[in-house]
């Protein structure tokens, strides 16, 4: 299921009704008193369904927002989000505290509880929202978390924040059992993102700790890609985990680390081949640039992975209906 809202369609004269009636119907019920006069209300929401998990990408206009004890009374659907700034900056308050958010970062915020939001100027991201049944974590515990700001700039908190920005485009190319799956992945990361501010990491069931350390390892991995050291015991160790731990856990993907590895870097040496604005880039150069330094060894792999060597896969990438292949 899509909703996409924008308040500029409505009529001048209806529009701060209509926001609110919209914000209410995709996120929760809310006061919402804009800073600006009706006509220069132009928000906008997308909202998408990832299994039990509601993503909203929004865009806002200067406005303060809040979550009353009257408004909980009246509705409580049990729901917990996370806000995360793209662009702009907007302040989160909930249990006495502030979270100041720019862009990347992102706060949690429990809507069974009062909390209140404010943007002073135009503001976009993305709230992820999901059953407060799903974090195995105390109401003590939550209460510990709210009205702080996490940076997207650490470790997991990172990963939370880059997927909850990408998942507005990635449902909207992706099937729904794909949806879901990224619903746990965020919801998975998130915990453990949550656990770690806590000092709480044997809160996070074990399943769920092992996919958010499989997330982490495929986001060192994609980093790396370009370095030819690249090695399976180099992950190990940046992970502080054995070498045989990482073999068992890449089982679950039913591939190797070393065949992960390899199938990134050709498909980032396949989509750099088909880029119009690289075309003059030597396909040695294309290579070396993703890991492979030997052009022989590469030419290899890239005809078995794509049944074509790399350069006249380059030449026929302009044909129309020409069917390109991923690596198996």
């Amino acid at each position: 299921m899509s909703i996409v809202f924008r308040a500029g369609d409505e009529p001048v004269a209806s529009r701060v009704e209509r926001l609110r009636h919209e914000v209410g119907d995709t996120i929760a019920p809310i006061d919402v008193d804009p800073m600006v006069s009706p006509a220069e209300i132009n928000d906008q929401f997308h909202a998408q369904e990832a299994g039990t998990v509601r993503v909203v990408a929004v865009s806002l206009t200067p406005a303060t927002a809040a979550r009353t004890a009257r408004l909980i009374r009246r509705s409580d659907p049990g729901l917990c989000k996370i806000d995360v700034i793209a662009q702009g900056s907007m302040m989160v308050e909930q249990d006495g505290r502030q979270a100041h958010l720019d862009p990347g970062n992102f706060t949690f915020v429990d809507l069974s509880r009062p909390c209140r939001w404010v943007n002073r100027s135009a503001a976009h991201g993305v709230a992820v929202m999901f059953p407060r049944a799903v974090l195995p974590l105390s109401q003590d515990e939550l209460t510990e978390i709210t009205g702080t700001c996490i940076s997207g700039d650490q470790s997991i908190g990172g990963l939370v924040s880059s997927l909850a920005l990408q998942m507005p485009r990635l449902l909207g190319e992706c099937a729904a059992a794909d949806g879901a799956r990224l619903g746990t992945a965020v919801t998975d990361l998130l915990l453990a993102a949550l656990a770690t501010r806590l000092d709480r990491g044997s809160a996070v069931p074990h399943d769920s700790r092992q996919r958010a350390l499989l997330m982490r390892i495929h986001a060192f991995i994609e980093q790396r890609l370009p370095d030819p050291g690249l090695s399976p015991a180099t992950i190990a160790a940046a992970h502080h985990i054995s070498a045989r731990y990482l073999y068992k856990l890449f089982e679950t993907q039913q591939i190797t680390v070393a065949d992960w590895i390899r199938r990134r870097r050709l498909e980032r040496c396949r989509r750099d081949l088909l880029d119009p604005r690289l075309t003059a880039r030597p396909v040695s150069a294309i290579a070396a640039r993703w890991g492979f330094p030997n052009p022989a060894h590469f030419s290899r792999l890239f005809r078995a992975a794509y049944h074509a060597p790399p350069g006249e896969y380059r030449a026929l990438r302009g044909m129309p209906g020409q069917h390109r292949e991923r690596p198996s």
